[in-house]
């Protein structure tokens, strides 16, 4: 994929398949480690450890419409060909935590690409799902979290409006351009 926000979105597809009602992301960008990590973290119904080990076979998927599953075996590959990593931890109707690093600065890293068209793409249709979306850059960090933007909503207006929407991406630039002192890459 030619950005990792992809990866995300594919990735995050599997927390909503797996029944999350909460999905927690977060990117760390440590430019002084020249680290990047990305974190993917939900409530869904989990895996047990084999499980978690299989899903990094692309010829392992639980979908029954295709018989390969790509989106974790591609992030693996990704970060592998950066001098990264990926791991899963996850406990059956616990959830599943997935963590990918790269390094930072290395030539083959994808760039990380749109996230608030990410996010906002995630929020389409899912009304019962809330997203944490927390990205650090050294030590600033910037935080998005459907559960405050319901609360000030309340139930007359869904978080998935096209106005709100609008708002949530407009948002999540602003916010993302101050975290990187003006500039939105």
């Amino acid at each position: 994929m030619k950005e990792l926000a992809l990866h995300i979105l594919d990735l995050a597809q599997n927390s909503i398949t797996a029944e999350a009602n909460l999905i927690v992301l977060t990117i760390n960008e440590s430019l002084t480690s020249d680290i990047l990590t990305i974190m993917l973290e939900d409530n869904g119904y989990g895996m047990d450890a084999d499980q978690a080990e299989q899903v990094k076979n692309p010829f392992v998927t639980s979908r029954t419409s295709r018989k390969v599953g790509l989106g974790i075996p591609l992030m693996l590959a990704a970060c592998q060909r950066c001098e990264g990593d990926l791991t899963i931890e996850s406990q059956k109707n616990v959830g599943t935590k997935l963590i990918a690093t790269f390094r930072h600065s290395h030539i083959d890293r994808a760039p990380l690409g749109n996230m608030a068209e990410t996010i906002v793409c995630l929020l389409l249709g899912a009304e019962n799902i809330d997203f944490v979306y927390n990205h650090i850059i050294n030590q600033e960090k910037f935080c998005f979290d459907t559960r405050e933007i319901r609360q000030t909503l309340g139930e007359e207006v869904p978080i998935d409006a096209p106005e709100v929407l609008e708002w949530v991406k407009d948002y999540i630039n602003e916010g993302l351009s101050n975290l990187r002192g003006g500039v939105l890459k």
